[in-house]
């Protein structure tokens, strides 16, 4: 559905994104992944059309971004990661702007108002001020009004900064609905466990350039380290490293082995011997945390 080709851009001195290339499969839910700074939001302005001046292209359904602008824009829900609402207004009021914007009109734009409201949760405030909301509220009437012209690509950024479980909840089930109606959704978080929890398949951005790409299972199946987790008081680095490579992780280590069972069988005859008893003794499966930081030897949530 999505091809992205050799996308460059630069902002003065600074190179946002670097010969990017990613093909972006119809009907998944797609993430980008990467530090504050990394070119996430830039390569989803380009891709909703709010920047134009860039290197390489994008086809979307066959239209080029840069060519075809106005017809690819009519296909994509973009959410930014600020929240656009006007506040003095209601919540329908805010729905039947952003509509107009998308050519809705008459019938058609309240039906999908209406739609639109139900859908996110909001019907029963729909006639009080987004003053009055909470920034739950608030960022779900943000995804709202992305959702109005019945999109076939919802771009979300960051759409769950700042917000309560319970509304993180209601958007899940927003995007698990979109989802399921066949909807392409791009999404950005600095939350991995969201990453992991809604997307099919990622790609990993650091310094504007694509680190690493693939399904959820490829990328786990492919940087998957045989490994134990060991926390606890006591614990001395010299005899842990004598069983595998130790590298710190938390408040504890991890240690890597090609036989974590027999790594893990020596290690219960050594603190049983020194009479240690560690908080954690564990089989640990790798994250996109550890992914990323494998590959670059960056944090995820680095700033």
């Amino acid at each position: 559905m999505i091809e992205i080709m050799n996308v460059s851009k630069q902002y003065e001195a600074i190179q946002a994104l670097q010969s990017i290339d990613l093909t972006i499969p119809e009907g998944t839910c797609f993430g980008l992944v990467g530090p504050n700074g990394a070119g996430k939001s830039t390569l989803m302005k380009i891709l909703s059309g709010v920047l134009q001046n860039f290197e390489g292209d994008i086809i979307v359904k066959g239209h080029s971004v840069k060519k075809d602008r106005v017809k690819v824009k009519k296909l994509i829900g973009y959410i930014p990661q600020d929240i656009c609402l006007e506040e003095t207004l209601t919540a329908k009021d805010n729905l039947r702007y952003f509509g107009s914007l998308y050519g809705l009109k008459g019938k058609e734009l309240q039906d999908c108002s209406e739609t639109v409201l139900k859908q996110i949760g909001l019907h029963e405030r729909e006639k009080d001020k987004v003053s009055t909301f909470s920034g739950g509220m608030k960022r779900r009437l943000n995804i709202g009004c992305a959702l109005l012209h019945n999109p076939s690509i919802i771009i979300m950024d960051e759409p769950t900064v700042g917000i309560d479980p319970q509304s993180r909840n209601s958007i899940f089930s927003i995007i698990h609905e979109l989802k399921e109606k066949g909807s392409t959704i791009i999404y950005s978080s600095h939350y991995m466990e969201e990453v992991e929890h809604l997307c099919d398949s990622i790609a990993l951005i650091d310094k504007g350039t694509l680190v690493e790409s693939g399904t959820m299972d490829e990328l786990l199946q492919k940087y998957n380290r045989p490994s134990l987790f060991i926390s606890g008081e006591g614990l001395n680095e010299s005899s842990l490293s004598v069983h595998g490579e130790l590298e710190s992780k938390g408040n504890g280590f991890l240690l890597h082995s090609v036989d974590p069972l027999v790594a893990l069988e020596n290690l219960i005859v050594d603190f049983r011997s020194q009479n240690i008893l560690p908080r954690r003794l564990e089989l640990y499966q790798p994250k996109l945390e550890d992914i990323f930081f494998h590959l670059t030897g960056t944090q995820l949530r680095d700033s």
